[in-house]
């Protein structure tokens, strides 16, 4: 297995990050938004994107000629922990800035990046992954969705599940056969296809939420056409250039501060309450938090340095997925609340949302228990 490094932030990544929660609790007072648990995804708002992207934060570490600042993965990790920190809405743009982009950066043709990326750095071109689909439980190898050879693109037919904001997104890439499956090698014949969500074709039905949220999605293909431009990377390369974006997906500080703004919430009631049993309950939690936050940073930092992280990037999220689904049921043992959605007092609406989506986590990401199986095979390997 990978060794990470051990990361110390310097004078001037400490300045940026004061520069970041200057510019949050202004917005934040201005009402621009207000805090929210697991706004990485349930926070949808196409004009805070837009401000960031003015701000030039999304795309942090991406080429000048495309739009990004060129800095490196620990400034744009340092970002990444403000907004979260502070429950900031950045899901509108989130997936684009944290995998989509990335992607095309890496395996895309030069039209591609110069078509996609500047939008996406402006805050106005979002992206939604298609993976999962009806039946295929975890094996994302036993994709069914198909892509048939056509004079200029491909027509597409079939369907994903447990699309994240498809609703609100304007494309897609999607994992999708382009050679027939082969039962003995099915990771074999799979190709990414960059799909536009508006395009004839294209349906979109909502999977909502306990909370009545829309958050999830089914999306449905039928005789959609994508032209030949809108194929990422290498026909039938797909298999390995999917593990390259899960690596992006499974491993940033968004895997370990879902729920953090409830903790810090339950913090200042403890101090408010003087219960120092409480706090002393709490401060281990904080010391996991520490732990897992020093983890997910070396990985942020071999990525960085194009090193191979899926073993280490499952372990962020494996345990991260634990720790922030501990928080809502150690709040609701230590204080007495009253979740619900429309709260007055902020305790009891943080613990609502945080108790509402925490089952979601173990999905999301790639299952626990597919995790595990690849934490052990490394363990094995290693």
């Amino acid at each position: 297995m990978v060794k990470l490094p051990t990361v110390q932030f310097t004078e001037e990544q400490e300045k940026f990050r004061l520069e970041v929660r200057s510019f949050l609790q202004k917005e934040l007072e201005k009402g621009t938004f207000n805090t929210k648990c697991d706004s990485w995804l349930s926070g949808c708002n196409p004009s805070f994107s837009k401000l960031i992207g003015e701000q030039g934060w999304i795309g942090l570490t991406w080429p000048k000629k495309y739009g990004g600042q060129e800095r490196s993965s620990i400034e744009r990790y340092i970002l990444t922990e403000e907004f979260l920190a502070v429950g900031a809405p950045v899901a509108s743009h989130w997936i684009a800035d944290r995998q989509s982009g990335p992607l095309l950066l890496r395996y895309g043709t030069e039209d591609q990046k110069a078509f996609f990326l500047p939008k996406i750095t402006n805050g106005e071109c979002f992206f939604a992954i298609g993976l999962s689909e009806p039946n295929s439980g975890s094996d994302l190898a036993s994709v069914s969705t198909k892509a048939e050879k056509v004079d200029g693109g491909w027509i597409l037919n079939g369907s994903k599940t447990w699309t994240s904001n498809a609703h609100d997104a304007h494309y897609m890439i999607t994992l999708v056969r382009t050679e027939p499956f082969d039962g003995v090698k099915k990771h074999n014949g799979l190709s990414q296809l960059i799909i536009d969500l508006h395009a004839e074709g294209v349906s979109i039905v909502p999977i909502k939420y306990l909370t009545g949220e829309h958050h999830f999605n089914e999306v449905f293909f039928e005789n959609v056409f994508v032209p030949d431009n809108r194929v990422v990377g290498t026909l039938g390369n797909g298999w390995k250039q999917g593990l390259a974006e899960l690596a992006f997906e499974r491993s940033g500080p968004e895997r370990i501060l879902s729920t953090f703004p409830l903790l810090e919430e339950l913090i200042a009631e403890l101090k408010r309450q003087n219960d120092i049993a409480g706090l002393t309950q709490v401060s281990k939690l904080v010391a996991q938090l520490w732990s897992l936050r020093n983890l997910s940073i070396g990985v942020a930092k071999v990525l960085e340095e194009g090193g191979e992280v899926a073993i280490p990037a499952a372990l962020v999220k494996a345990i991260g997925t634990k720790f922030e689904q501990s928080i809502p049921e150690i709040a609701r043992l230590l204080v007495t609340t009253y979740p619900r959605k429309d709260a007055d007092r902020k305790l009891d609406r943080l613990l609502a949302e945080s108790i509402l989506h925490s089952p979601g986590f173990t999905i999301r990401g790639g299952t626990t228990e597919i995790l595990y199986g690849i934490i052990a095979k490394g363990v094995v390997a290693g």
